[in-house]
């Protein structure tokens, strides 16, 4: 975690950060002085977003950094403090922030995020919180996302579906939240059927996580996030090129943990439960085919139409469980299909939901947090993609086309009971660094989402 320092704990001495943009930058280096028109000009330094300029005194030591945040107006602008994280170990304090101030901060501390578990990484910055700032809530918000990159990042030898199970323990231990499992051939004798045959053939058992936390009277939100540690793909087998960053196929269930440590901690007066069905999808005798016909927990027997579809497989069964409690709203996340990285790349996550004022609050805390989402449509006429001539459904589409629009169909068929349901379809991964944003796995949404809940229930 980041250390952010408060000034009035800390009196150690600290780099001053100017946020300009190019309007404002002739004003703002005659403003700063020294070496620093001269310094920008020869580095032909435009206070472009996330650009950062060093610049130095009369001992050669960087004495002022002016930060670079393009017009301001756009996503990529607002979090443009992110690329202070790039700086090495040093203390640093925000300058003339104005209203921007508490954005910034938060952007700071997700771009000071370091991956250390396999290598020294070099020592991050530290920033003195500026007054007005909640410093509580800067922390727990960069500690949920951090805690969501640390699971993506780990590699599948070392995060199995085992593995994954300890982290919620863990996390669940810290805010003294009831923890269950449900392990191996319990899949079956508790009814999860499609959690079980997708992880069947790992030598490493599958497993159901389940987590409840809060006041039992307080409104049921119920969290549930895929959590394949691994995906070869099954019998239906990935080349390789498309099976290298399949470690983050779990990417759906770091999410949900990282968003519940942030509920958690925040006090939120919801009764939280997280589900997360942790397989590894793997090849050996006793793998699932295609062409197999399961029974899920809700009774819909189940066509396989393709073994590399299965987190529609092990969420069914999760949903189908949470929407037994009728709770008021169930959020499910996962990095389920390509399709919805074709149609909006890696950056931006698909919502699906049949409710206009969640995907409006969603959309709202997106746009506020820099952390956004873009709806997709639940569109029923492709349903009919789903046919199965001997089973009630197919749990794939007989075409090629809106890959992302028939997984969410399939999934909304687990859900009945539930005043509202939403899915979020994840890449959960950086594929190039940007300000906030290191390379590496990713807290896609979580921001935003925690925001909504905040307004909702806070």
């Amino acid at each position: 975690m980041v250390e952010v320092l408060l000034p009035a704990e800390n009196e150690e001495v600290s780099i001053p950060v100017y946020p300009v943009g190019p309007d404002g930058l002739d004003d703002a280096l005659a403003k700063i002085g020294g070496l620093a028109p001269e310094w920008a000009s020869s580095n032909q330094f435009k206070a472009d977003a996330g650009s950062l300029l060093k610049v130095p005194g009369s001992n050669g030591q960087v004495q002022v950094i002016v930060l670079g945040i393009g017009n301001g107006n756009d996503r990529e602008a607002r979090m443009s403090a992110g690329a202070l994280g790039s700086l090495r170990d040093g203390i640093y304090h925000l300058q003339d922030a104005g209203a921007d101030v508490a954005q910034m901060t938060q952007a700071f501390a997700l771009g000071a995020y370091r991956f250390s578990r396999y290598k020294d990484a070099a020592a991050g910055p530290r920033l003195k919180m500026s007054k007005g700032v909640d410093s509580d809530e800067v922390r727990r918000i960069a500690r949920g996302v951090y805690l969501a990159r640390d699971l993506i990042n780990t590699p599948a030898n070392d995060l199995g579906p085992a593995e994954l199970a300890e982290a919620a323990h863990r996390l669940a231990d810290r805010y003294s939240a009831m923890f269950r499992l449900v392990v191996g051939e319990q899949l079956l004798e508790t009814n999860l059927p499609l959690i079980h045959a997708v992880g069947a053939a790992s030598t490493r058992e599958p497993r159901l996580i389940d987590i409840v936390w809060g006041p039992s009277d307080g409104p049921k939100v119920t969290l549930v996030g895929k959590g394949v540690c691994f995906d070869t793909g099954g019998l239906n087998l990935k080349p390789g090129s498309s099976m290298t960053l399949m470690k983050k196929d779990m990417g759906g269930a770091a999410l949900v943990l990282g968003l519940a440590s942030m509920i958690m901690d925040a006090e939120l007066p919801v009764r939280l439960r997280v589900l997360i069905p942790a397989v590894e999808n793997s090849v050996s005798g006793n793998a699932f085919r295609p062409g197999d016909v399961f029974s899920s927990r809700k009774g819909l027997t189940v066509e396989i139409g393709n073994t590399d579809a299965e987190g529609r497989l092990v969420l069914a069964d999760a949903l189908a469980l949470a929407d037994e409690d009728e709770p008021e709203m169930i959020l499910d996340m996962a990095t389920l299909t390509g399709a919805a990285r074709v149609a909006l790349g890696p950056d931006l996550p698909a919502l699906f939901t049949d409710d206009d004022k969640l995907a409006a609050a969603i959309a709202e805390s997106g746009e506020a947090t820099a952390d956004p989402t873009w709806r997709l449509p639940l569109w029923d006429p492709y349903d009919k993609m789903l046919h199965s001539d001997i089973a009630d459904v197919n749990h794939i589409s007989s075409g090629a086309f809106a890959g992302s629009i028939t997984a969410a169909l399939f999934l909304r068929r687990f859900v009945e009971k539930a005043t509202t349901w939403a899915h979020v379809d994840v890449f959960a991964w950086s594929p190039k660094a940007k300000p906030a944003r290191p390379l590496g796995g990713d807290g896609q949404a979580i921001r935003a989402i925690y925001a909504m809940l905040t307004d909702r229930y806070g």
